[in-house]
């Protein structure tokens, strides 16, 4: 049975071990940024946090939403390493559930942007003319609008809940995606190998699932590694003004919402979401520039 040549190649055991090398010299280079590695560490420690936050939480039940008033805004204690928030309720449990939609909604959104973006822009950018224009036209409608408040609009029409406010941050998010995928494939189609797949028959579609797309990832990952950060800050605020996660469920947002109240007597109340929100945004974009640098084939050396 006789394959079509890029088949073959693919197939191709040298590709593979290609491959392996590749993602080994990356590891190499990733590793040598000690601050990437850092945030990688500190993001992995959240994720598992998220996991397991029903187990780790010292009172799931206050985390759920039980109120405890007889310890109203207690400080940090043995008993409490967070402190109380103004209902009593344990922060540090009421911290680890609500790592779970916040970074829900960084992932979701991210990931979700990234599947609508990236082909839209590498067949805009692929095969231009009207279907570009089309492709294009709508998306700069949806820039033209300030991200957060097409997603404000967006949520409160909708309604408020944590599904809602995923999507309407997405809504927000994937013409970013659209135009980066674009302009890299305006120029890759130029390509030698673009134009031999051409000349040998290869349909369109095909050449972009194949060659434009998997060469768009690069930079396309390496956004939305920065990308996860500003979309949970976004989260967070829709949360804040109340169309994310409504109480009493636990979200970094909505605790910050109800903590700006009780500043001067109980100032760990906000500090401490306020924290955690911070400190991912932050690792999640010093990762990024980390990812950014190791998929610059010049960075990366042999050591």
């Amino acid at each position: 049975m006789n394959m079509p040549p890029e088949e073959r190649l693919e197939g191709a055991p040298g590709a593979w071990s290609s491959r392996f090398q590749e993602y080994r010299l990356m590891w190499r280079a990733l590793r040598r940024d000690r601050l990437a590695v850092f945030s990688l560490v500190i993001i992995l420690i959240f994720v598992l946090a998220a996991i397991f936050a029903p187990r780790l939480a010292p009172y799931p039940d206050q985390a759920m939403g039980k109120s405890n008033l007889s310890e109203r805004l207690s400080p940090p204690s043995r008993t409490h390493l967070l402190g109380t928030d103004d209902l009593g309720r344990d922060l540090l449990s009421r911290i680890l559930l609500g790592s779970r939609p916040s970074l829900s909604i960084g992932f979701f959104v991210v990931s979700l942007a990234m599947i609508i973006g990236t082909p839209l822009g590498a067949i805009a950018g692929y095969f231009g003319g009207w279907i570009d224009q089309a492709v294009m036209r709508i998306t700069d409608i949806f820039l033209s609008f300030p991200p957060l408040l097409l997603a404000i609009a967006i949520s409160a029409a909708l309604g408020p809940s944590l599904f809602n406010a995923m999507l309407s941050i997405t809504l927000t998010w994937w013409p970013w995606y659209t135009r980066l995928a674009r302009a890299q494939a305006v120029s890759l189609k130029e390509q030698t190998f673009i134009e031999a797949s051409r000349a040998i028959g290869v349909p369109g579609f095909t050449i972009i699932r194949r060659h434009i797309i998997p060469n768009v990832l690069t930079p396309a990952l390496v956004q939305a590694t920065m990308d996860i950060g500003s979309a949970l800050l976004m989260g967070a605020a829709l949360s804040f003004v109340g169309l994310g996660v409504q109480l009493p469920k636990a979200d970094w947002g909505n605790m910050l919402t109800v903590a700006r109240l009780y500043f001067n007597d109980g100032p760990w109340f906000a500090i401490f979401p306020g924290l955690a929100i911070l400190l991912v945004a932050m690792c999640f974009n010093l990762l990024g520039d980390g990812v950014r640098d190791v998929l610059d084939p010049q960075s990366r050396r042999v050591g």
